[in-house]
């Protein structure tokens, strides 16, 4: 599908599934050379990392890497309030561990700081972050971001995990918003 209608809006393809599979296993080649040996734990940033996290992790030749999910509580309606209020599901120990967040976008980066902040405090050796999509227009916040699989426009996209108002996440692809005239 070139165009897809979600709700009241178009979108078009802007970054096709084979493009976002190269940057996802070029990431888990550096990653993988980076972090051997070091037992580390992914935490995949739900909802909108899963499908990242799910290739990443096919990808990473890591024997002793495990993985975890996270929900954040941060967003109202469409928008992020910029402040991460509650780490849901975090139950693993992770205090003296090389933590990596698995995140499908990082656009202002107070989220993913929120988060940082967060897991340092619950003991963290190291917080490595791993994002699929970065806004650099967008960011607001000094943060260091490890692994970036493509940098992108300051526009609205759905897909590959990424959702309008709850739909689009399931698209292979990944579209961008169709501006009206």
């Amino acid at each position: 599908m070139k165009r897809v209608k979600l709700w009241d809006k178009e979108f078009e393809v802007s970054l096709p599934n084979a493009d976002i599979q190269i940057a996802i296993k070029k990431m888990a080649d550096t990653m993988g050379k980076e972090l051997e040996g070091k037992e580390t734990l992914f935490i995949c940033i739900l909802n909108g990392a899963f499908m990242f996290a799910a290739e990443l992790m096919k990808e990473l030749e890591l024997t002793d890497a495990e993985i975890s999910f996270l929900k954040l509580a941060s967003y109202s309606g469409i928008s992020s309030t910029g402040e991460v209020k509650e780490l849901i599901g975090l139950n693993e120990v992770i205090t003296g561990r090389t933590v990596v967040i698995l995140e499908d976008i990082v656009d202002t980066g107070h989220t993913i700081k929120g988060v940082i902040d967060q897991l340092i405090e619950k003991g963290a050796r190291e917080v490595k972050v791993a994002t699929l999509l970065f806004k650099p227009n967008a960011l607001k916040v000094d943060i260091k971001l490890d692994y970036v699989g493509m940098e992108i426009p300051n526009d609205f996209i759905v897909g590959f995990g990424l959702d309008y108002d709850r739909r689009g996440r399931n698209l292979k692809d990944i579209y961008t918003l169709v501006k009206s005239n």
